[in-house]
């Protein structure tokens, strides 16, 4: 099943997509799509819903996610090209909750960035409380999954210390969405194609096959050092093809540009690339 929230930002509503792809409308089933009402958004009979007309935009799926985990460098050719070791063990950081945004949103650009870049991303909705999972039943754990562009501003992520949340956390730079689709519609996590294009030039082609740590690791290895609740956001690493791995010159989002990015079965995401801004008064730098 594909679940969604719809609507204007802060005004969303509770959807299920039908197998025609329209939304229909489950705000007299549960009043907010969390990870408490899932079940009975499940339980749901989609075809006696109304359907939503037009096409209103997407939200983040799933409300109160908790925190968002990323492991970063999960893919092999993708550490070569970023010039860093293959990791023996995933590498852990944290995006802000404040980066949360829908999937075809703006993606601001922070105050002077020079280096923002784009990254694919499988990302897992947590179901069940991880801690100390053990790997063969660590998928049993997860509520469903969603398309992730975890947007990075390099320079920050990488030459203001050691913290890689500085170039992560930015607003806007976690598109997430347009579904949360159930385990069952996705099948096996570790075969599914992504790709990701820049102002309509292909730069990311991928398959989740390739990863180095699969979602199961993943999730078991993860909850030996942070306990992963129902709701939290689990993103998994990107295939090669960003920005900064670009041969011979790096390549650099700036505004104006688009990126449109899919996974197969999660749909799909389009973000335009704006200057960054006052997101009340819209005062710009």
């Amino acid at each position: 099943m594909k679940l969604c929230r719809y609507g204007p930002r802060g005004g969303e509503k509770p959807g299920i997509v039908d197998a025609d792809g329209a939304i229909r409308d489950l705000s007299g089933v549960i009043p907010e799509l969390t990870i408490n009402t899932l079940p009975q958004a499940l339980a749901t009979d989609c075809s006696a819903l109304p359907v939503v007309a037009g096409t209103p935009r997407y939200g983040v799926p799933l409300e109160g996610i908790g925190k968002i985990v990323a492991i970063g460098l999960n893919y092999r050719d993708h550490a070569i090209e970023s010039n860093l070791p293959i990791p023996t063990e995933p590498m852990m950081f944290m995006k802000a909750l404040s980066s949360l945004s829908g999937p075809d949103d703006d993606v601001m650009l922070p105050k002077g960035s020079t280096h923002s870049d784009w990254e694919v991303e499988l990302g897992v909705i947590i179901g069940k409380t991880c801690r100390y999972v053990d790997r063969a039943e660590a998928l049993d754990h997860v509520a469903g999954y969603v398309l992730v562009n975890d947007v990075s501003e390099r320079f920050n992520q990488k030459q203001r210390g050691t913290q890689w949340s500085k170039g992560k956390g930015h607003d806007t730079f976690c598109p997430t969405g347009p579904w949360l689709v159930t385990p069952d519609e996705v099948g096996d996590p570790q075969d599914l194609d992504m790709s990701l294009d820049v102002n309509g030039e292909r730069m990311q082609t991928g398959n989740t096959k390739t990863i180095i740590f699969p979602v199961d690791e993943l999730i078991a290895y993860v909850s030996e050092y942070i306990t992963l609740e129902p709701g939290d956001l689990l993103i998994t690493g990107t295939p090669p093809g960003v920005g900064e791995g670009k041969k011979p010159d790096a390549i650099y989002l700036k505004a104006g540009d688009t990126m449109a990015l899919a996974i197969d079965k999660l749909g799909t995401q389009r973000q335009s690339l704006v200057a960054w801004h006052h997101p009340r008064t819209g005062a710009s730098a």
